[in-house]
């Protein structure tokens, strides 16, 4: 599987490349920067993310897109960047019919280092162990998209099945919830036309 993990930011969005499956060697088919200047009107800052996801998406062909989600932070200025770049990302590869997943900072720190409260320095040393690469990836924007296509490949299709049983049993759920108000009101019905038939 290759995988295109994403780091949104609106004046530096990450880009990782990834191939691999989960229990084997990964390897790095890329990374680096989307850049954007800071004193640019929001929506050109917005255009340059996506042409440069778009870039990355034309180059590298990847099979799945894995964007950090986003959660609240004190700074709203820096969220909703965040968000509106996370929202380029998804819109790019889904454009494209890619499946887009979306994993929180906690899980990628989780799923590279084993602990969800890992700092930025932690995650890069850990990428460059599992990447085999000389030196962690610089800036660390870079570094945490790598982190998030190896999360991906290492939790995707868990999640993705995990998914899929939840959805499986709650349609079985509704379903057997339906047949007894399907048989309470055929039952009503009955009683209905028998009240109607003993009447007359």
């Amino acid at each position: 599987m290759r995988v295109l993990g994403v780091d949104p930011g609106l004046t530096r969005c990450g880009i990782g490349v990834v191939d691999g499956t989960a229990g084997r060697p990964l390897t790095m088919a890329g990374v680096g920067v989307v850049r954007t200047p800071a004193d640019a009107p929001i929506g050109e800052r917005l255009v340059l993310i996506e042409q440069g996801i778009e870039a990355w998406l034309d180059e590298h062909r990847p099979e799945a897109v894995a964007v950090e989600r986003v959660f609240s932070q004190h700074n709203v200025r820096t969220v909703m960047g965040t968000a509106q770049a996370s929202a380029v990302a998804i819109l790019c590869a889904s454009r494209r019919g890619l499946p887009v997943h979306l994993h929180t900072p906690s899980e990628v720190k989780a799923a590279v280092t084993g602990s969800g409260r890992a700092d930025k320095a932690q995650v890069g040393a850990m990428v460059t162990r599992l990447l085999r690469l000389d030196a962690p990836p610089k800036p660390a924007d870079a570094a945490d998209a790598l982190a998030l296509a190896i999360c991906h490949i290492w939790r995707g299709p868990a999640t993705d099945r995990l998914r899929q049983a939840l959805a499986a049993q709650t349609a079985a759920t509704r379903s057997r919830g339906a047949a007894p108000t399907t048989a309470r009101t055929a039952a009503a019905r009955t009683a209905a036309v028998r009240n109607r038939e003993s009447a007359t």
